[in-house]
């Protein structure tokens, strides 16, 4: 078994952590209110993540730290905007309409760097859009619900986080960049939480369980992971197995909440999920990692 495999097995495993947290944090919502619940999710990650890296964290610079600072207000606000639809649209909606981020990253990329789009780029922008279009508005405009518009937010901030992401990585350490996110959506959500909710902690058993199921795997776990299995495969084929969450989601949500994607909204998601494939497919790095992979067979 060689480390692409292996790389991309892993990396698998994490699309399938990321699918099933729609479904978990649509559990939790039935007990804590939307900043409540990041309050405690990243909270915990950020406390679990400064001791499982503590030799890192204690030489963090001051431009990682204010890097992280920005990063973690865009993933704040992202967070925020998906949670908060979760409580009014189902959580196989949430997952493919969150997903058109993948989309939207070169669109968002070409408007500040004064890039043109690649054609293959906007061809995946008007699926992805009609996609969007027949998931939400089966049964008109009227049909679009407000967490659908919040979800769509949200997808909007996980494209800039990317897009920053990737500039601030290189300037910065990545896993005190990554850390100090986690601190920052705690801070902010658990202010917002003290002023607009009834913060609590007291939740079931079963609660507590999909929480901690989102903190080890679906947040900490996910990011070592990824960090680790990106050493060993392409971006491109990073985000081709990503494309997956929201297929992932869609069964989960089927599974145990029985939510049904049926008709037109089914033929949505199908057309969200190849306008994702379409834009990061590139038939030259196919054709480059096959080649790679027969030298490493020979």
């Amino acid at each position: 078994m060689n480390n692409k495999f292996k790389a991309d097995f892993s990396l698998l495993l994490v699309t399938i952590a990321w699918g099933a947290s729609f479904i978990l944090t649509k559990n939790v919502l039935g007990e804590l209110e939307t900043f409540n619940f990041l309050a405690v999710r990243f909270f915990i990650a950020f406390l679990l993540s400064w001791i499982l890296f503590f030799k890192e964290m204690i030489k963090t610079d001051r431009k990682t730290f204010k890097n992280s600072l920005v990063l973690g207000l865009i993933m704040f606000g992202a967070f925020t905007f998906q949670t908060m639809g979760l409580n009014f649209t189902t959580a196989s909606k949430s997952a493919f309409i969150t997903g058109i981020n993948v989309v939207m990253v070169p669109i968002i990329s070409s408007v500040f760097l004064k890039e043109k789009p690649e054609l293959k780029t906007i061809i995946a922008v008007i699926g992805a859009f009609l996609g969007l279009s027949m998931l939400t508005m089966d049964g008109g405009i009227t049909s679009i619900n407000i967490g659908d518009i919040y979800t769509f937010i949200s997808a909007i901030l996980f494209a800039m986080s990317i897009i920053m992401v990737g500039k601030y990585t290189k300037e910065s350490k990545s896993v005190p960049l990554a850390v100090y996110q986690f601190g920052v959506v705690a801070f902010f959500a658990g202010l917002a939480s003290f002023f607009f909710e009834d913060f609590t902690i007291s939740i079931s058993r079963s609660a507590s369980a999909d929480i901690m199921i989102l903190v080890v795997f679906c947040t900490i776990g996910a990011y070592v992971v990824q960090s680790v299995a990106q050493k060993y495969t392409s971006s491109t084929h990073t985000a081709l197995i990503f494309t997956g969450e929201p297929v992932f989601a869609g069964i989960f949500g089927y599974i145990l909440l029985g939510e049904v994607l049926g008709g037109v909204k089914l033929l949505g998601a199908v057309v969200i999920v190849l306008s994702m494939l379409f834009s990061e497919i590139s038939v030259g790095d196919i054709l480059n990692y096959k080649k790679n992979e027969s030298r490493q067979g020979s």
